[in-house]
């Protein structure tokens, strides 16, 4: 980053941040107070008891936040893995001549194999469904344990040896092996959130079809993050039913402990990971004063329960943790100055490639830009007159030029009969045209003409019906969205889907260039994938923003942190669907110098734009569609004369002595007269936005 841009960052934080040593040493002292304090108090097995209560209900909550707060992903049956550790511990002491406390790992196990087998099933719902799906998941347990009588007891239970140590020691064993397990938990939780696994999660909850078309294998990433909710769950449930010395159905598979997790959470913060810790110790000493005043009856609990919950949500929807944490922000950025996009010098004094001619340019001067009415030429512009690469029907013709041909490069992207409806609309109708390798291709047409739709097949956004398409003369139709990135394709959206909630940092760190286990334990916010991407922040000009909320960015900073987030896919091949749309005229100029040196570091774009004067200025050759079909593709400069594609674009004969406007002057002056012809001053092409 720049020291400009660290100044700026700086400013903006309130030029103070807490020590990196605070957190530490809190969290320690924290845990010695709570290891220590029992031993002055061995005789009060009550507070022991509401202190393993209130961890219990921190290992729940914190696994509860991993698959419901990190992936988004309701559910109101996780208290069913504590029925199902305590039923294991509980079965396997009956035949077991093993300490219960040594059988707990096993309801670990146990817990995970049911959240895979569940999860298989459940992680194809998504909403109302899902969160439906776990509580008759909890029920089914439930009534299992009621009706497998010589396996569960049944109604009448499980009795479970009681414990052989000293009375002196009162309830301490179950007291530190719950604290152990809340520490395991919250560090569980705080691992994940630092790893590319929770990036991932973070990603589905705020946007999965965005995820997958970033390489985010999106149902191994729930399946993994609900496995892994469960695991300490199953092991807390057998400590849990070894304290209680007797488990039954009903006990242990009880809704309201569902409801108790779900509200700690959400009481403290959900997505956090202090949140729920919050939560717990916040909730379990209320449940113990409603047990004294409205005693154990279940219409009273899920009253008080039920009115905290709605109450929580209409007066304090994110939580305790994230609303203090947004005052104090807000309170530290009172008076700074707000960061700047910082647009590096080198955009402007890269060598340019070789132009037509064979000569090299010169390196453009320091901070020099092209003047909006005399657009930079692209590399290997045809003079006009050349003629245009056409397709009425199903192949395209090949262009004769009167120069001398380039040296003709593979195509990179292919497409060939693409074809999708959508009810009895025709969005593509055998579109058919190549990308070739090191080129920015322009793909231009009027309103409705499939250019997005087209994006979305490639992608895999959405599901083809007819045609091929090809990336490096593979056949990539059939693949998986997020299967597609890995390959070296990557793809922007008209409008930005960045993870709104997720600062600009998390970002740019969450796309998945390749599959692992290993990789998903990495450092998602730390280490060197944090590096990179601070590194692409800083290329596109938004090094002193990573710690910003990306939801914060005006439009144009957000187009720029999307193309960052692509370009840490590593990709060959980057479709950008209206870079300029709803960008300040000022960016313009930045996205195009950013756009020519990716291209002369390898990287081929395939550019869907309205702004036409952009288009002529930054893409050869530009691809024109209509109705779904590919009806001309060539130089920009023949393009713009096209009779047809004026004739698609303006609308009656498309006489040969027009042609679409250059630039931003002629777009006020001479306006063509079309269907949704304007003059814009800002050099929008004449024709509406694609939707």
């Amino acid at each position: 980053m720049s020291r400009a841009g660290a100044v700026a960052a700086e400013r903006a934080a309130g030029g103070s941040r807490v020590p990196a040593w605070v957190r530490p040493a809190a969290v320690t002292a924290g845990v010695l107070v709570l290891a220590l304090g029992p031993l002055a108090i061995v005789d009060n097995l009550y507070i022991q008891t509401v202190a393993i209560l209130t961890f219990l209900l921190v290992v729940s909550s914190s696994g509860w936040n991993i698959i419901s707060g990190f992936a988004g992903y309701v559910s109101l049956g996780q208290s069913a893995f504590i029925g199902v550790g305590a039923y294991t511990v509980g079965i396997l002491s009956k035949h077991l001549e093993v300490s219960p406390f040594l059988l707990a790992p096993l309801g670990g196990v146990a817990a995970a194999v049911l959240a895979a087998i569940l999860g298989l099933v459940a992680m194809r719902a998504r909403g109302h469904a899902f969160v439906i799906i776990t509580i008759a998941f909890l029920f089914l347990m439930q009534t299992l344990a009621l009706n497998l009588r010589s396996v569960t007891g049944g109604s009448a239970g499980i009795t479970l040896p009681l414990p052989t140590w000293s009375r002196d020691l009162g309830e301490l064993p179950f007291y530190y092996a719950m604290l152990a397990l809340a520490v395991l938990s919250v560090a569980l939780a705080a691992w994940v959130r630092r790893s590319k696994l929770g990036a991932g999660l973070l990603a589905i909850r705020e946007d999965e079809g965005k995820a997958a078309a970033i390489g985010i294998r999106t149902p191994a990433y729930k399946l993994i993050g609900f496995v892994v909710s469960a695991v300490l769950i199953g092991i807390a449930g057998g400590i849990d039913g070894y304290f209680l010395t007797f488990i039954d159905p009903r006990g242990m598979f009880d809704i309201l402990i569902s409801v108790q997790i779900v509200l700690a959470a959400l009481l403290g913060g959900r997505g956090t990971v202090w949140g729920p810790v919050l939560g717990a110790f916040l909730l379990q000493p209320l449940s113990e004063v409603v047990n004294n005043y409205f005693g154990t009856q279940l219409g009273a609990r899920l009253l008080v329960f039920g009115g905290l919950l709605a109450l929580v949500v209409v007066i304090m929807p994110s939580g305790i943790v994230p609303t203090v944490r947004n005052a104090v922000r807000q309170w530290r950025e009172r008076g700074s100055t707000v960061p700047f996009i910082e647009q590096p010098v080198r955009l402007a004094t890269v060598p340019a490639a070789p132009a037509a001619n064979g000569h090299a340019e010169a390196p453009a001067e320091p901070g020099a830009r092209a003047a909006p009415d005399e657009p930079a030429e692209p590399v290997g512009t045809a003079p006009p007159g050349e003629s245009v690469v056409r397709a009425p029907a199903s192949a395209v013709r090949v262009s004769e030029a009167d120069r001398e041909p380039e040296p003709e490069r593979a195509p990179i992207l292919e497409i060939q009969g693409l074809s999708k409806r959508f009810g009895g609309l025709t969005a593509l109708d055998g579109c058919t045209f190549s990308v070739r390798e090191g080129t920015i291709t322009g793909l231009i047409g009027p309103n409705g003409s499939g250019k997005t739709t087209v994006f979305n097949l490639v992608s895999g956004t959405i599901p083809g019906a007819g045609g091929e398409v090809r990336f490096s003369s593979r056949r990539i139709d059939q693949l998986r969205s997020w299967e597609r990135p890995a390959l070296g394709i990557g793809r922007t959206f008209q409008i930005t889907r960045l993870f709104k909630q997720l600062t600009v940092l998390e970002n740019v760190v969450a796309p998945l260039s390749h599959f692992s286990l290993r990789h998903l334990a990495s450092g998602g916010t730390s280490g060197a994938e944090a590096a990179r991407a601070r590194e692409l922040l800083d290329l596109v000009g938004l090094g002193s923003f990573g710690d910003r909320t990306a939801g914060t960015l005006s439009f144009g900073q957000q187009k720029l942190v999307e193309l960052a987030q692509v370009l840490m896919l590593e990709p060959r091949l980057i479709l950008l669907d209206e870079p300029a749309g709803g960008v300040n005229p000022s960016l313009i100029q930045h996205l195009a110098d950013l756009i020519r040196q990716l291209n002369r570091e390898g990287i081929s774009f395939l550019v869907v734009e309205h702004n036409m004067p952009l288009v002529l200025e930054l893409c050869d050759p530009v691809v024109v569609l209509a109705a779904g079909r590919t009806i001309a593709q060539g130089p920009p400069e023949a393009i713009q004369r096209d009779p047809e594609v004026l004739g698609a674009y303006l609308g009656g004969d498309g006489s040969a002595t027009e042609r679409l406007p250059r630039g931003p002057a002629e777009l006020q002056e001479d306006a063509p007269a079309g269907p949704r012809g304007t003059g814009n001053p800002k050099g929008d092409a004449p024709v509406g936005r694609e939707r």
